[in-house]
Order: structure tokens, then sequence, then C-alpha cells
């Protein structure tokens, strides 16, 4: 007989190390934006692994490429190349509209950590980031993330890094200067509860950057992918007036659908800073990750996906913002935040949890949702009709 709930659970506190405490259910199987329990309660996903399930659960193209792959060649080392790993960078290239170079990677944390060293190679070392950030745990990763509570316990991180607030672009005036390596910034934050900075701030950053020598950064590991609507949020009109050419790109979550990769773009004469030696990774840019990618960017061009995850987006937004209990919505595509009228966040998700939906509390005032990008408008709508309900058995008040 299967275990129960309660059963993996005292079976993974008795084995895993307490860093995310513990599990708020025990997951056995997933069908599009559909998981089940071990004890077959079904929930509809808005949260998407944080914004890594881009095609959802058990999707058949995904599947097959990893399972081709896979039965054909599954790791080799960057002694040798595949040609997955190559058609990957290439595509990537492409999407980002510039001349580039990619380094592979295993997550988003050592996608930061690859462009953390390369911009060491401009003879800087002074980053610009800002209040807000959350650009991984890893020590190089953390030195870039702007909360305390994680910082404090691994202090000293590696230093020459400052803070300013975020989507202030005569904060960011003030403090970068000929001695800054980098500026780095997300397109929207999403760890910070999905904040959404003015239209000109990356056009205004990238301006403030070269003109003080320094190259412009953008970790958009949560927002690229397609997550906001466009393949990279520094690319959407919706989120951004004008062009912005960034010097690198840093990319994860919903790049492979589940499978994990990483990937470092940096453009133009960034991407010649590493000489061989210089960075390394054992399994990044795997056959079987590339594989999975490139089908995820194949799936989401041929099924529009975009525009769907735009549309989808809207949907989900005006139902959350139908109830007065929400009294903010930010976002764009699928990467949305409803602001409610009280610190009821956490209660929410739980609420939300026991009507068979999940959901994710980043602030105390604000639910974040990452959905698959192929989210059925069935869903929306279940999600629509439940929401009041869920507000009520939270006791948000109005």
């Amino acid at each position: 007989m299967s275990a129960t709930n309660a059963e993996w659970t005292e079976r993974y506190a008795g084995s895993l190390m307490n860093t995310f405490g513990p599990p708020k259910t025990v997951l056995v199987r997933g069908e599009g934006a559909h998981v089940w329990d071990a004890d077959g309660r079904e929930y509809v996903d808005l949260l998407g692994g944080i914004a890594v399930n881009a095609l959802g659960h058990g999707h058949p193209r995904l599947v097959a490429a990893v399972t081709e792959q896979l039965q054909t060649l599954g790791h080799i080392s960057n002694f040798f190349a595949s040609a997955p790993q190559i058609t990957l960078a290439e595509r990537l290239v492409a999407l980002l509209g510039t001349e580039a170079r990619v380094f592979f990677t295993n997550s988003g944390a050592e996608a930061n950590e690859a462009a953390f060293k390369l911009t060491r190679r401009t003879g800087r070392t002074r980053i610009v980031a800002t209040e807000g950030s959350f650009h991984g745990r890893t020590m190089g990763a953390l030195a870039l993330t702007s909360k305390q509570a994680y910082r404090e316990p691994f202090e000293p991180l590696p230093g020459d890094v400052v803070f300013v607030r975020y989507g202030d672009a005569a904060a960011l005036e003030a403090a970068v200067d000929r001695d800054t390596a980098a500026v780095l910034v997300e397109p929207v934050q999403g760890e910070a509860g999905v904040v959404v900075p003015p239209r000109d701030y990356l056009p205004s950053a990238q301006r403030i950057a070269h003109a003080n020598g320094a190259l412009l950064w953008l970790d958009e590991i949560q927002t690229g992918v397609g997550r906001t609507g466009a393949w990279f949020a520094h690319q959407s009109p919706a989120l951004v007036d004008g062009p912005v050419v960034p010097d690198i790109v840093t990319l994860a979550k919903g790049l492979a659908g589940g499978i994990p990769i990483g990937a470092c773009l940096a453009t133009h004469g960034s991407g010649k800073l590493f000489d061989p030696g210089n960075h390394g990774t054992t399994f990044g840019g795997n056959p079987v990750a590339a594989a999975a990618a490139l089908a995820v960017l194949d799936v989401i061009e041929e099924e529009g996906l975009l525009a769907h995850a735009t549309a989808q987006g809207e949907r989900l937004l005006a139902a959350g913002a139908a109830d007065p209990r929400v009294v903010e919505t930010r976002g764009a595509g699928l990467l949305l935040g409803l602001t409610l009228s009280g610190p009821k966040a956490a209660e929410v998700v739980a609420a939300a949890q026991d009507a068979g939906f999940l959901l994710n509390a980043p602030t105390p005032e604000r639910i974040r949702m990452a959905p698959p990008l192929n989210l059925p408008e069935a869903d929306v709508a279940a999600f629509a009709a439940a929401w009041p309900a869920i507000l009520d058995r939270a006791g948000v008040s109005a």
C-alpha cells in the first residue's frame, strides 16, 4: 500500500536537512497544470515549481525529448561537445537578437556565479545591485542578494557589492562610477513579490552603466523564456520603453521545463572575457538538459505560448482584482503578484491549498503566481470562482 502524506512527511523529517521547513504536502504525480499528492488530492498548480514548469507536468514533447536523448547520449563532460548543446546555444543567441557567447550551468545560482566571475575579468570589482534583489544562495550569488536574513549567517561574503533602491534611476546614477564592473538588476523582481520597475528603468540602467564603462547584467532567471509574455522580459513592450541590449543575461528556471539547467549569455566583447581554465562545470550543458530546453523552446514557439501567457495572465489578474480585498495587481505574462489589503498572504496560501490551488506568499501582503505557460482557460475560470471563498477562509478583510 502506498504511503500517506503524513508517513512521507515523517520520513522526510528523519532524512533531509531542515533547510525548507516541513513540506506543505508530498506530491506524487502531475499532468498538465494539475498535480496530485500522496493522499490523492488534486491541485491546480499556479506556482509551476516557482516559474520552472513552463509546459506543466508530463508534457509529451518534453518527455520524448529527454527519453530519446538519454537513450542516445546522456553525459559526456565538457572535454567534448554535443549537438544539443551547440544547437541550444545558437538558439538562445538568436532569441537574444545580438551576437553573444553562452556558458551552460545546472541552475540559476550557478549562472549568476559564472556571470559574477565574468565581471571580474573587466579588471574592476565593484557591483551595483538593488535592494529587494534575489540572485541565489551560493556564496557569490548570496553576496549579490540584498536580504539581510539570508546574508547574515554566512558573512563575510565576497565583497565590493553596493545596493541601491530598485527602480530608482537616480540612485543608480549616484552609485555607478568608473570603478564599477557591472550594474545588476532583475527586469522584474520575483522573490520580492513581483515588483515591476518604471518602463524607462532598464534603458536608464544601460545608459548609466555604459557611460561609466560598466557592464549591464540582467538576471532573467525568473523572467526569461516566455514567463512575461516575451522571450526575455527586457524585450517586452509591456515592461520596457525602448531597446535594451544587455552585456550579460542569466537564465534558468523555465528553460528546460523542470530539467536542471542554467545559462550565462554574454554579448559582444563580454562573451570573450573567459579564457580556457577560467571557469568550468561537470554537468552544465549536458545533452539531456540541452535536449529538454530545445523541446521547451519549440513548444513555446509552435503553440503560441507567448501570446497565450499574456492572455491568461490578464485573466488571472482580472480574477484577483475583481475582489476589493486585492488592492493592487502587478506583473506581466504569467509572473503575477496580487497585493492583499492586509498581511494575510500565508493564510491565503494555506486556504488556497485547502481549496485545491497552489500559490506562493513571497511577502506578508503579496501572493505570487507563476503557472505553466500553457495554463488552460478552464483552470483560470476555476480559480476565479474559488478566489472570494479563499479570501474569506483566510480572514482577509476589505
